[in-house]
């Protein structure tokens, strides 16, 4: 093979573990398409040979073991929702995600002993591993109603394979269905409730509730809570059973009395901290001048802003300071900042976060550990303006650990009394 000569060595290596199907499976292909690349007929993409490498890499049941529960990350993004779990000794089994920039992040994180899939509406339900929550950021799409419309008038059995077919959610659901996780926790932006006049919301709750016989809790959570930053976002999880699960046991910080603010993720440029190349240089650790806004992009957007104010419209660019909370960070901050513009003082140009205040605003950093970002700061700034804010999904599997617990020590329990078939 050309474009990858190391292919047919590791191929065959995998082989010895694993049929054609098999790896078909985890790679989202057909049986065929592996025996053309043994054949040397075609070449894999690059995520194809990271995917076979992973596969030889000696998964540790006894990790497994060790851990209170497993889960499975899909659409993963760069895994802040695993990091959450993980803070809960969860261990996580298997991963879909399909941004290739966003893979390069996920791995520079997280070793792992199980493959990295890409796109996860070409894997088989079937070929997932047995796990005991599913977690899912799944994007917003609209469903449509015209095929269910059309069995009803048929008198034909219809259900979510009708109204989400074709959807991210469809593959979510479809997991769930064949799986049986014993919970699950989603995702999604604040508006999902009102997404296409609330229908996508409704269609959700009725696949999970009704169609899949999931005991549902939904909640908006602010992540005001442990961040400068009022970032909004729609939490649904659910258990095969009843739990007796309360949002009422979340321990939300009184953003009365301690607010997180700005100053505690900004880059203190005093010299408190070590110079981090490309984002801070010098002895000092001063934010490279990078950062700092063009004067024709700042005069752009000062004009921009007076535009919108005569309209009476309140569109414009955001000053932080220290003592300030900022806006929603946004995938599109890599365009100009505006949404987020750190302040340098009168008469000075403000300046973009850099990549590594947005890990922190995004809670990826913790204490001393500081989250590894490999990419482009166009790609760093897309991937935490997607991201979930760490520690509201670390409280979430907080609340949520003791009844997957339960739900995993009943299943066990009754595995246990079953008679042995004869």
């Amino acid at each position: 093979m050309r474009e990858y000569p190391e292919i047919r060595p590791i191929l065959m290596l995998v082989r010895e573990r694993y049929s054609q199907k098999d790896i078909a499976g985890q790679l989202g292909v057909e049986p065929r398409t592996i025996r053309r690349w043994e054949s040397g007929e075609t070449c894999p993409r690059p995520y194809a040979v990271d995917v076979l490498k992973q596969m030889l890499l000696p998964h540790s049941k006894a990790a497994d073991a060790a851990a209170d529960f497993t889960f499975v990350d899909l659409f993963a993004g760069i895994g802040g929702i695993r990091k959450g779990f993980e803070e809960h000794n969860g261990k996580c089994i298997f991963t879909s995600e399909w941004n290739e920039y966003a893979v390069k992040t996920y791995r520079a994180n997280f070793p792992d002993d199980h493959p990295l899939v890409g796109d996860i509406t070409r894997i088989d339900e079937k070929n997932i591993p047995d796990h005991d929550v599913l977690l899912a950021g799944f994007p917003c799409q609209p469903f449509s109603i015209a095929g269910v419309s059309k069995k009803n008038a048929l008198g034909r059995p219809h259900g979510f394979l009708c109204e989400t077919q074709g959807t991210l959610f469809f593959d979510v659901a479809r997991i769930i269905k064949e799986k049986q996780p014993k919970a699950f926790l989603l995702e999604n932006v604040k508006n999902l409730a009102s997404h296409d006049g609330g229908k996508t919301y409704r269609t959700i709750l009725g696949v999970l509730r009704d169609e899949l016989g999931y005991d549902v809790h939904h909640k908006v959570i602010d992540g005001r809570h442990f961040v400068p930053q009022h970032r909004e976002r729609i939490i649904i999880v659910g258990f095969r059973e009843p739990t007796g699960f309360s949002w009422n046991q979340l321990r939300l910080p009184d953003i009365s009395k301690t607010p997180p603010l700005m100053r505690g993720i900004l880059h203190p440029e005093n010299g408190a901290e070590e110079a981090e190349p490309p984002y801070t240089e010098g002895p000092n650790a001063r934010v490279a001048a990078k950062y700092i806004l063009t004067d024709h992009l700042w005069k752009y957007l000062r004009d921009y802003a007076a535009r919108h104010k005569a309209k009476g419209n309140g569109f414009g660019y955001s000053l932080v300071g220290p003592a300030n909370v900022a806006r929603t960070l946004s995938a599109r901050y890599y365009k100009d900042g505006s949404e987020i513009l750190v302040s340098r003082g009168h008469g000075k140009n403000p300046r973009r976060l850099t990549p590594r205040e947005c890990s922190r605003l995004m809670g990826f950093d913790t204490g001393e550990r500081k989250f590894n970002i490999l990419v482009s700061d166009t790609q760093a700034y897309k991937q935490f303006g997607n991201a979930v804010v760490v520690p509201v999904i670390a409280e979430v599997a907080r609340i949520m650990k003791p009844h997957i617990v339960a739900l995993k020590e009943a299943g066990e329990s009754n595995a246990l009394q079953m008679p042995l078939s004869v």
